[in-house]
């Protein structure tokens, strides 16, 4: 018996079945069991789960009739609109694998996930935001056939005719699909890459369907019951948190999804009021936000239900101001693009601690083991470095076999963090963030937990900088609030002076408007990185 199965809520078994299959008969499953109910909102309109499964299965004839081929590599570069699910599914049931391309990507990333994944089909739509890219990967990035998908079909404007790409392919479904199992890679998603480009993290039906029936195994207090909740579908659907924890597990659970193109957050919280929404998942970035929209708190958000927080670490201080703002707690837990994000899970009675992420997750096993040695599981309490295990958990990265740390079933996640005597798992760091000063080990995450305590500090990222006499040393950036005096590096030291210690205080601080985010929100440490190595090597260029 694993540690934490003691502290699961009642009625919640970590043992429990978790089923598998192809996404395709979990939408066809989803459409039996809902059938006119609506799957979606979008601008008002709704689409039941009949219709999303027609739209897809339409969408997968045209593409077959357009010579498609299983296996073959299909782009999606699209944001939240009907478009992308029913396109996501109409790769699938054709038989082929979709690629995600991010909207926020900068075209040398674009072009890097096409020549590298081999996609020469894209399926985009006439948002003018995306049109100048997806033109530049049709004449440079070797797609042979581009589908142009119409916003005006779903209530946006009429855009100008595009005679470089193909309408949407349609046709009547087939008697007949191309065959599938649970084995056939589905999704090749791009994880963040700082050096060398992204890489294709390779995850199956099995791993994805999984992923959809370990969320829906976890019952808690708070659980609603299934079918009863509408959510909030800010967070891209080409981001693996938003496609399988929110747009995946509440299709199977037949509740409805209000997308929206992108997150506005005067737009959220009138839609929460105006909708009744009862379920919010987002990033921090998002929840902070909110935190620090003028007159929230006299906004009406009594009809939330279930608040959580993915994607990067909450910041312990954020977290208590908005679950004392909301009357309600901010769920999360922990997941990776490698795990179809499936990991663990915060409970309603579990400990209070910055950097807690919870109990594994149905189906789902997490260990601890030496950095140095990852054979070596670890005691409760010991630090190291997180693995885990179980059906959700990706095949490999796409090209690159050798690049993904398995060792006897265990993938090593680059997470560093400990386990409790009771198997709840906190994170304390990412691996390559941890800065070594003086011989310390130093976390940057422990640092902004302390800094996000100041009350003129909106944003917070802290990396390590060069430092010649303790090799290494932090430097905190920081956004602060609208109207706050400006922060000094002595300000801030002598405010983190009883919080931190001393080998973790910052040796410089820089003061920006914003700080860098990924494409679904995430602040960007490595970004940082990247400037101060790119600043530090022209000036070691001038000194020469």
């Amino acid at each position: 018996m694993h540690p934490w199965e003691a502290s699961y809520p009642p009625g919640c078994r970590w043992d429990a079945p978790i089923e598998t299959g192809t996404l395709t008969a979990l939408l066809d499953r989803a459409a039996a069991e809902h059938g006119g109910k609506a799957a979606l909102v979008y601008r008002e309109r709704s689409v039941s789960f009949l219709a999303l499964r027609a739209m897809a299965d339409r969408i997968a004839a045209g593409l077959i009739a357009d010579g498609l081929q299983p296996g073959e590599r299909v782009a999606l570069y699209l944001p939240n609109t009907p478009w992308h699910p029913a396109c996501f599914f109409g790769v699938l049931r054709a038989g082929g694998v979709v690629v995600h391309l991010s909207p926020l990507d900068a075209p040398r990333e674009l072009l890097h996930k096409i020549e590298d994944s081999g996609a020469e089909r894209l399926i985009t739509v006439d948002f003018p935001t995306l049109l100048p890219n997806a033109l530049r990967l049709l004449k440079e990035g070797g797609i042979a056939r581009a589908y142009l998908a119409r916003d005006a079909e779903w209530g946006g404007a009429r855009a100008p005719a595009q005679p470089d790409f193909l309408p949407i392919p349609l046709a009547e479904p087939l008697k007949d699909w191309p065959g599938l199992g649970e084995d056939n890679l589905a999704l090749l998603q791009y994880t963040g890459g700082t050096t060398g480009g992204p890489k294709g993290a390779m995850l199956t039906h099995r791993n994805l369907t999984a992923a959809v029936s370990i969320y829906r195994a976890w019952r808690d207090a708070e659980t609603p019951p299934p079918g009863s909740q509408r959510v909030l579908g800010v967070l891209p659907l080409f981001h693996i948190y938003a496609l399988s924890a929110v747009f995946l597990r509440h299709l199977a659970d037949g509740n409805t999804l209000y997308l929206y193109p992108r997150f506005e957050v005067e737009q959220a919280v009138g839609e929460i009021e105006r909708h009744g929404i009862t379920n919010f998942p987002g990033v921090p970035t998002m929840w902070i936000a909110i935190l620090n929209m003028a007159g929230v708190g006299l906004r009406d958000l009594s009809s939330l239900q279930q608040c959580s927080s993915g994607g990067a670490p909450m910041p312990f201080e954020v977290q208590q101001r908005l679950e004392h703002l909301l009357s309600c707690r901010i769920g999360g837990g922990w997941g990776m693009t490698e795990t179809a994000p499936a990991g663990a899970r915060l409970t309603p009675d579990g400990p209070r601690r910055p950097g807690v992420i919870g109990l594994p997750l149905p189906g789902v096993e997490l260990r601890v083991v030496a950095m140095d040695d990852p054979d070596r599981a670890l005691l409760p309490g010991e630090h190291g470095e997180l693995a885990v295990r179980g059906p959700n958990v990706f095949v490999g990265y796409w090209k690159q076999p050798q690049a993904a740390g398995f060792r006897d079933g265990w993938f090593l996640t680059g997470d560093l963090g400990w386990m409790d005597e009771r198997g709840y798992f906190t994170l304390v760091d990412r691996r390559k963030n941890m800065i070594i000063s003086s011989g310390f080990n130093v976390y940057p995450a422990a640092i902004e937990q302390a800094v996000y305590e100041h009350p003129d500090v909106e944003e917070c990222l802290v990396i390590g900088v060069p430092d010649a006499y303790r090799g290494q040393a932090a430097k905190a950036f920081v956004k602060l609030r609208d109207g706050a005096p400006v922060m000094t590096l002595d300000a801030m030291r002598g405010f983190l002076a009883d919080r931190i210690g001393r080998h973790e205080m910052p040796a410089a601080l820089e003061l920006r408007s914003a700080l860098p985010r990924s494409p679904a929100g995430k602040l960007l440490a490595a970004r940082l990185r990247e400037e101060e190595e790119a600043a530090q090597a022209a000036n070691d260029k001038e000194m020469t």
